[in-house]
């Protein structure tokens, strides 16, 4: 085999049809867009989601769910996170530093997963009734 000598599979490659050229060419006249209608007009194919002025679907069905923009940019910690770290004195910029939080989350909330076994403070961050109960019950303290 030479570069020279390769040539598409038979069938890949068919030459284009030229429409609207008379009848001798199989496709005048109407040029495969039939008779009238919308589709045979210029540019009648209508918007992305019309349906012929019958209600759209994305608009008949009801809207559902939500989701919080400040969700986004609010990260969650589990105990277990909090158990890893070795700082005592724990805020959102010292979760940043070791790599809890991604530095782009605004805020942080601490949930109960897992379990602490240490005594620490936790400030500046949300927590969850039961993550301040398993705080409190290692000897640890919970600023508003």
């Amino acid at each position: 085999m030479k570069l020279n000598t390769i040539k598409p599979a038979e069938g890949a490659k068919t030459a284009r049809v030229r429409v609207g050229r008379g009848i001798g060419s199989g496709m005048g006249k109407t040029a495969g867009r039939g008779h009238k209608g919308q589709r045979a007009r210029k540019g009648g194919r209508g918007k992305i989601g019309f349906e012929g002025g019958q209600m759209p679907i994305q608009r008949r069905l009801p809207k559902r769910g939500f989701t919080s923009a400040i969700g986004k940019l609010t990260a969650e910690i589990r105990l277990s996170d909090i158990e890893r770290m070795t700082e005592v004195e724990i805020d959102l910029s010292v979760l940043k530093a070791a790599g809890v939080v991604q530095s782009q989350m605004l805020q942080a909330k601490l949930i109960k997963s897992g379990e602490l076994t240490r005594k620490v403070s936790i400030s500046g961050v949300g927590v969850t009734k039961g993550a301040r109960e398993a705080i409190v019950a290692a000897g640890g303290s919970v600023a508003e």
